[in-house]
């Protein structure tokens, strides 16, 4: 069995002085985040971010994501959301494998975790909220996932592909993910999707399969599903995802408040 943790919206964001101040609420959130992490009884296996890593891409803040992420002892596989800066991530991450050969393109690559297959695309569209995937990283993503027919895989966006049903998020939507779902469809293995974006945690589908959201290392959005509704962050815990995936392909989900929760009592 995989185990695949989730990290996502972490959005680090640098002063006017050009730093990363230490005490800020996002490096905070981080370090609860990592710490959490390493506190499970059992160790992810690798640490997926699901974008908005930078608040305003950066160089500063994805070198201090850099050294905050340093004590996991695991692969960890960083990926762009709409707040991020690719070509500054792939500088910082320059030792990163997957990354430096990405290319100077869309920041998107496949890795294998423990027998199963990591697929990350890249939504992003330059310097839009919203999110896509044309028909360049449409085939990219096809070839990828024939590559590994027989590997039970994930694929992670920032963007969710489905409606989430808060107006403000669904305004910075995926845009038009038909051509996706149909990727995804003619390709069985994919066993969940992953993606950011939310700052919450949701379930959703498309072509038949889960797709879910992660709530934010930092700030939860607030859910409120009427129209137009409200625009803003609640003092709801953060938190992170952890996907279990079998190599036959059976895949659950968790979503995990961050804070070293500890058992209370055995129950029988």
């Amino acid at each position: 069995m995989a185990i695949i943790a989730q990290l996502s919206d972490i959005h680090l964001a640098a002063g006017r002085d050009g730093r990363v101040d230490d005490a800020s609420g996002p490096v905070r959130a981080l370090r609860t985040a990592v710490s959490s992490l390493l506190s499970l009884p059992e160790r992810p296996d690798a640490v997926v971010l699901t974008g908005d890593l930078a608040d305003g891409g950066l160089p500063a803040e994805y070198a201090r994501l850099h050294a905050l992420l340093s004590p996991l002892p695991m692969p960890v596989y960083p990926m762009p959301g709409n707040h991020d800066d690719p070509a500054a991530l792939r500088e910082a991450f320059a030792d990163h494998p997957a990354l430096a050969g990405s290319g100077d393109g869309p920041v998107q690559y496949a890795v294998d975790v423990a027998g199963v297959r990591l697929v990350c695309c890249d939504s992003t569209v330059p310097g839009q909220p919203h999110g896509a995937m044309d028909a360049g990283r449409l085939a990219w993503l096809d070839e990828a996932l024939a590559a590994a027919p027989d590997a039970p895989t994930v694929v992670a966006t920032h963007h969710p592909p489905y409606p989430i049903g808060i107006r403000f998020i669904d305004d910075m939507r995926f845009l038009d993910p038909a051509g996706f779902a149909e990727v995804v469809a003619r390709h069985p293995q994919v066993v969940r999707i992953i993606s950011g974006h939310v700052h919450r945690g949701s379930a959703g589908s498309l072509a038949g399969r889960v797709a879910t959201t992660c709530p934010s290392t930092y700030r939860q959005l607030f859910l409120d599903l009427s129209k137009p509704g409200r625009a803003a962050v609640t003092g709801e815990p953060a938190g992170f995802a952890v996907h279990l995936v079998t190599g036959d392909g059976q895949a659950t989900t968790h979503f995990v408040p961050t804070g070293n929760y500890r058992p209370l009592m055995d129950v029988e």
